[in-house]
């Protein structure tokens, strides 16, 4: 299965804790190269996360980030949370509340005025208000079972995006073989005009020429010329990336080494070329190979 190192996937989940939202972004790159941002509750899970990406991906820059809507699983239905822990749901903390409502008394008495706290004074006060403990247990193993969800999901929309990849890839094989086809047919006329046009010129002076000696240098001259060779090593490595392409391993580097190979062949056949057709068609097949190449930089 031909992947893509391009793609995007979100998930969100509720929880009592808050609704969890993981999204994810790949590009293409040499290794697999993570970038995680996590809220600050649950950065621990930061090894594990690592190890789930390189269980799951070969290579691909990736930015990943999960946020945390800590508003509870009813009151974060459609929320928008910011990036960080969230706010838990608040408690009073009882036993600071009884303190200082005792104090107020006690100053009161002191002054002989009545006690009459504000209620916001009294809430605004240090620890009054305190926000409940997560369970943090139950919320990592929420968010790594979301996040094998989302890796499953990239890893889909990386697979889409690779078949749309391949099919491109394909159609260029073919036209490259076109080209190999032409060339093979067109060698014969152009090796014969070549032949033709060095035994005319040499017409004047063959009779002080040794004939076996001009044969030789002709036949030598010929092969300098013929681009058979090329043309079977084009046909082979564009076999080699069909093949290649039906694989279930990840295939990126071996398609980059081999469209290099297309390249070098396609560069000998053009500084061969004597002749306007054939000169054509290589420059046609360079075109295809950089549009090839271009698509596999993004294959994983």
């Amino acid at each position: 299965m031909v992947r893509s190192m391009t793609a995007f996937a979100r998930q969100d989940r509720n929880t009592e804790a808050g609704a969890l939202t993981w999204e994810v972004r790949s590009v293409n790159h040499r290794f697999l190269e993570p970038h995680l941002r996590l809220p600050d509750d649950m950065r621990g899970l930061e090894p594990a996360v690592r190890q789930a990406l390189g269980r799951r991906l070969g290579r691909g820059k990736i930015d990943l980030s999960l946020r945390l809507d800590g508003r509870g699983a009813q009151g974060a239905q459609g929320a928008n949370g910011a990036q960080g822990g969230g706010r838990g749901e608040l408690r009073v903390n009882q036993v600071l509340l009884e303190q200082l409502l005792k104090a107020a008394d006690q100053v009161a008495t002191r002054i002989g005025e009545p006690a009459a706290p504000h209620l916001f004074d009294l809430m605004s006060w240090p620890g009054v208000l305190e926000e409940a403990p997560k369970d943090l247990e139950a919320l990592s193993s929420a968010a790594m079972e979301l996040l094998e969800q989302v890796l499953t999901a990239l890893i889909e929309a990386r697979e889409r995006e690779g078949e749309r990849m391949k099919t491109l890839l394909l159609e260029r094989c073919d036209k490259l073989l076109e080209r190999v086809a032409e060339v093979r047919e067109r060698m014969p006329e152009v090796l014969a005009g070549i032949r033709a046009r060095i035994g005319e010129r040499l017409a004047e002076v063959r009779d002080q020429l040794d004939e076996t000696r001009l044969e030789q240098e002709m036949t030598l001259i010929a092969q300098r010329l013929d681009v058979d060779e090329e043309m079977d090593r084009l046909a082979s490595h564009i076999t080699e990336i069909r093949d290649s392409l039906g694989s279930d391993e990840p295939i990126g580097r071996r398609l980059d080494f081999l469209m290099q190979e297309l390249n070098r062949e396609a560069n000998t056949l053009s500084s061969k070329s004597t002749d306007a057709a054939v000169t054509r068609a290589a420059v046609d097949m360079k075109v295809l190979i950089e549009q090839m190449r271009e698509q596999v930089q993004n294959i994983e």
